[in-house]
């Protein structure tokens, strides 16, 4: 069986040549639209909120014009995202804090982005990976489902997980390996595609393994 250094240096060398290029998948053109749209997906897909934030886009793309913008409007737009009540308010309020507090500007800083309506860890570090280029390790529960698949931890929630992640990957790997394993995710290891034994980096990170793998969830 390999060891778990063995594992992590298998999974970067094929998921590089999987996908040399990782495009953000949300679609924006500036800071405020990516954490628009980051903020949008939670528990939802990427495909409908970018059939979402167009029409969004097109009444306010950034914090001064968005404030302006009532919430019963928000909400009339990103309904289908799901959660559209909480996200159309903290969307409105996140943009007043940004115009007063930070000139209009999406902050680079973990710990303020945290502080934002409707910003979690995990929308914070896609936000200063993507945005800036700050080294982060953004888990959701996919991430979370394929790490333990692979043996790259124990951890029963994303924060642990997350943890042993940056413990086994150096730091310059991070930003591009978050979206390398959520389209390997996508495409070859889905939770309803895959249960630890079909697709090439479980078979070969556990050729032994005969039953399904279950996941651990806090």
């Amino acid at each position: 069986m390999m060891l778990k250094q063995e594992r992590a240096e298998f999974i970067i060398n094929r998921l590089e040549t999987l996908y040399p290029n990782t495009p953000v998948p949300l679609n924006n053109n500036n800071n405020f639209e990516l954490l628009v749209a980051v903020l949008l997906s939670a528990q939802c897909t990427d495909e409908r909120v970018n059939k979402v934030t167009p029409s969004l886009f097109a009444i306010a793309n950034n914090p001064f014009e968005m404030q302006k913008v009532d919430i019963d409007s928000i909400y009339n737009i990103i309904r289908p995202c799901g959660l559209a009540p909480q996200k159309s308010k903290a969307i409105s309020n996140l943009s007043k804090i940004l115009v007063e507090k930070f000139n209009g500007e999406v902050p680079d800083d973990m710990y303020e982005l945290e502080k934002l309506p409707g910003v979690g860890h995990k929308t914070a570090g896609v936000v200063v990976s993507q945005c800036f280029g700050h080294p982060a390790f953004p888990v959701d529960t996919h991430i979370h489902r394929l790490a333990q698949r692979w043996g790259l931890t124990k951890g029963k929630n994303v924060k642990v997980t997350e943890k042993d992640l940056k413990k086994i990957f150096p730091s310059e790997k991070w930003n591009k390996l978050h979206l390398q394993i959520i389209f390997y995710g996508r495409e070859f290891c889905s939770a309803w595609g895959c249960d630890g034994t079909v697709c090439e980096i479980c078979k070969t990170c556990y050729p032994n393994r005969l039953k399904p793998f279950i996941t651990k969830k806090s």
